[in-house]
């Protein structure tokens, strides 16, 4: 039996605010819906805190049947504008971190390429090419994640 490779050319993300981005695999509509009820009842913009527990929920929910996704979620708050980074597995446990987060096939081959190229306090020109670099990197050793890559600057 040969060997198959899924390939799908489209963004996989969609800007939840300003500040925070949705990946489209984790059911994009529920969560723009919990998104925009929050606003409406709260008032005011989510902290990416806040979306993280909103997706973790999400995901908890769907444990039995789940959606098969990591999502990574980045955004910056809207009061201090002090980053933040998670991700989730397919349950919704969160990871936070102060320097990155890895998701994917090709997770372990990116761990190898930021834990050598992240430093902290970096420019933002060089943290783009380090971004970059070990995505580049790690998706060329690995054929199941797909070619290409995109890098969202917020």
């Amino acid at each position: 039996m040969a060997s198959l490779l899924k390939l799908s050319n489209f963004q996989k993300k969609e800007p939840a605010s300003a500040l925070t981005l949705i990946p489209i695999s984790c059911s994009a509509q529920r969560l723009k819906f919990r998104l925009n009820l929050y606003e409406l009842k709260e008032g005011r913009q989510i902290k990416p805190q806040t979306f993280m527990s909103m997706v973790s929920n999400l995901l908890y929910e769907r444990r039995f049947g789940p959606y098969y996704t990591e999502p990574v979620i980045a955004g910056l708050d809207p009061v201090t504008h002090e980053p933040f980074i998670c991700s989730l597995d397919l349950i919704g446990c969160p990871m936070v971190t102060d320097d990155f987060v890895v998701s994917g096939t090709c997770s372990e081959q990116m761990y190898g390429m930021c834990e050598s190229l992240w430093e902290p306090d970096m420019e933002p020109d060089h943290l783009f090419e380090t971004i970059s670099q070990a995505m580049l990197n790690a998706v060329d050793r690995d054929a199941i994640s797909g070619m290409g890559v995109v890098v969202h600057i917020m």
